[in-house]
């Protein structure tokens, strides 16, 4: 096949309608990586050709797959007088007080779908039984543990969750499925819709239209704040500070979260938890604490709240770089994502000439952090019903977590399991007492030294289909929930797109066949069973389980390009790691702090130094820990070729 820039003879049939409303620049650019869609090769490029291809896709995305929804009238504020980050996330965007406040709506990535399939067509708990259900637990082998299993979740209760109705509903069980399905049936809120009141421009169709007469609000703070130990509002902040030195509550007895009296941990967002979530909560509140210690002593005319304010600030930005250049470059193993995400927060002249310079020369040389002013392409800030969709990943959990014996006098680089116990025992109250008498760490060896699941279809958890979920105080809730069939669920309801669809509208490649998506026989033969052998009504999440991986890549392809866009867009829309990443807003320590620290191994170091030279082979704390280690991320690896 011949290059060609005729979109008539080049570009995919069902992409060409997208393409035929782009400008003239952007097209020759959806060319080039339409092109290396084609064949396959993106991936398999010298390093520095690679992250070219992921910054031309990012800027396609940037301009075409952001949508705004719903109506902001905030107000202009002083930079100045607002100097730190707020219980609910206002006063983030310099411009408009409410952008990414909480209780402000999701955005979209692309229209809600528009495809004639019913809510139950086909039924979730068909999907759920039939292609979701694990047979037998897969793990992931050494490239993911439980502690990044654990990561994800901290995350996510740090970004996104949706307003629910008082309307509850009722899935019920087809008679022909009922048997293979945990529950028979079971309820549960719908996802509340808002008035959105508002013309959209969907980029690719060149026009304006009523995008979505409705909407759903984030019950958290979207911004990257560390929500998930400080609260999303100011109750759950005030809930969880001693109001001492600027320190948070936590346990003297075990070093754990202190919780009240009913059990329930006292920290930002308890909602959903279990223990190893709970576990890295209590990590970042004494990573918070030991900051304010540093900064009492740099700077002893500081008070309670300028040292809150200040270790949040710092505590904050580890988490985001963390994830930015330490969980994510585990989940996507390859060194063009190492060299892309360092890119992300270094810039291309790495770590080395940004601290000896400063951010100079824009975000390609210095990166994305430190720009003087925040980056939101013209679409006021949110996370997005897809990235939503994309980071379901409850098959990385195990159905039993393995504890290990962390005082054996044995010279093995893995410590020995102990016992063995059943994930459900280790969720809500009953995971907090575990944890208790587990202590924090055995708890962190173990989960190290355990593989997480694989995000493949047929290793959905057995115990996730009969789950008692937890309301936003941690309490339990009456009914007990499938996930598994929630989930499918979830996304048709609130308008995500299936998966060919999805794919079209990130300007991807769709499958004309089920053999485009696997290799796998009877993968295809249960897909063709389900779906009625009709590709588009193929399920978003059972896509993306389903679909052939990059090698290195724990995810698919599909789900990257969503995370592509919106990891970047975490970094550079926030004016606290933009404009105000500096050593007046976060001191001289505190950004010194920051600067030095590149792994979450970093933090457990500091508080555990034992813990990591004793048990922690691997280059990363989110490995599993026994594994070799990998050569160190500080080298320029978009200067090597690709393997």
């Amino acid at each position: 096949m011949g290059f060609s820039f005729s979109p008539q003879n080049f570009v995919h049939p069902q992409l060409k309608p997208i393409v035929a409303n782009m400008s003239f620049f952007d097209a020759f650019l959806f060319y080039i990586i339409h092109w290396m869609d084609k064949y396959e090769v993106w991936h398999r490029l010298p390093v520095i050709l690679g992250v070219a291809y992921l910054g031309i896709r990012r800027h396609l995305h940037q301009r075409y797959n952001l949508l705004h929804v719903g109506d902001i009238k905030g107000r202009k504020y002083d930079t100045d007088e607002y100097c730190y980050r707020t219980a609910d996330g206002k006063c983030n965007h310099p411009a408009d007080d409410r952008i990414g406040s909480q209780g402000t709506f999701f955005g979209r990535n692309m229209p809600p779908s528009n495809l004639p399939y019913e809510l139950l067509e086909p039924h979730p708990s068909v999907v759920a039984a039939k292609l979701l259900a694990r047979k037998e637990f897969i793990d992931n082998g050494k490239q993911f543990n439980l502690i990044a299993c654990s990561w994800i979740q901290f995350m996510i209760h740090d970004w996104i969750d949706h307003m629910e109705d008082t309307q509850q509903v009722e899935i019920m069980a087809p008679d022909n499925i009922a048997d293979a399905c945990p529950l028979k049936s079971f309820k549960f809120l719908k996802t509340k819709q808002v008035p959105t009141n508002t013309t959209t421009t969907w980029p690719s169709k060149g026009n304006n239209f009523l995008m979505n007469k409705t909407g759903s609000l984030n019950t958290r703070t979207p911004w990257w704040d560390g929500s998930v130990i400080y609260g999303n509002n100011k109750e759950g902040m005030e809930r969880i500070r001693s109001f001492k030195d600027g320190k948070l509550k936590m346990s003297d007895k075990d070093g754990l979260l202190e919780h009240d009296e009913k059990g329930i941990p006292i920290s930002g967002d308890v909602r959903n938890c279990w223990a190893g979530f709970s576990l890295l909560q209590a990590l970042f509140v004494k990573e918070h604490n030991t900051v304010c210690d540093m900064l009492m002593v740099h700077y002893p005319e500081f008070d309670d709240e300028k040292l809150y304010q200040h270790a949040r600030l710092v505590t904050s930005a580890v988490i985001a770089k963390i994830h930015t250049i330490d969980w994510t470059v585990e989940l996507l193993k390859t060194d063009t994502l190492v060299a892309g995400m360092r890119i992300n927060w270094y810039g291309f002249l790495g770590k080395r000439i940004k601290d000896m310079f400063g951010h100079f020369c824009g975000p390609i040389f210095s990166g994305l952090v430190g720009l003087k002013a925040p980056r939101d392409h013209g679409i006021p800030y949110s996370l997005t019903e897809e990235f939503v969709s994309v980071y379901r990943m409850h098959s990385l959990l195990p159905d039993k977590l393995q504890l290990r014996d962390i005082n054996s006098s044995s010279m093995d680089e893995c410590p020995p399991i102990t016992r063995e116990m059943a994930m459900r025992e280790m969720i809500g109250k009953e995971g907090e007492k575990r944890l208790s008498e587990i202590g924090m760490e055995k708890m962190m060896v173990s989960m190290g030294h355990q593989a997480s699941g694989a995000l493949t279809l047929w290793n959905y958890p057995s115990w996730m289909r009969n789950l008692v979920a937890h309301d936003i105080d941690g309490e339990d809730r009456p009914d007990p929930v499938d996930m598994a069939a929630l989930e499918i669920y979830r996304d048709r309801e609130r308008g995500v797109a299936r998966y060919n669809e999805f794919r079209r509208n990130l300007l991807m490649i769709p499958i004309s066949k089920w053999e485009d998506l696997t290799d796998d026989g009877e993968v295809i033969e249960a897909l063709r069973e389900v779906y009625e052998d009709d590709i588009e009504k193929l399920d978003l999440l059972v896509g993306l389980h389903a679909e052939k991986k990059i090698k290195g890549f724990a995810i698919s392809e599909t789900a990257f390009f969503i995370f592509l866009l919106i990891a970047s867009r975490r970094l550079e829309a926030d004016r606290f790691f933009t404009t105000n990443f500096n050593s007046p807003t976060y001191t001289e320590k505190g950004l010194e702090w920051v600067n030095k620290t590149e792994s979450l191994r970093d933090v457990i170091s500091r508080h555990y130094p034992e813990m990591t030279r004793k048990w922690m082979k691997s280059s990363s704390a989110f490995s599993v820990w026994d594994s070799s280690p990998t050569p160190t991320n500080f080298i320029p690896l978009y200067l090597r070729p690709a393997p």
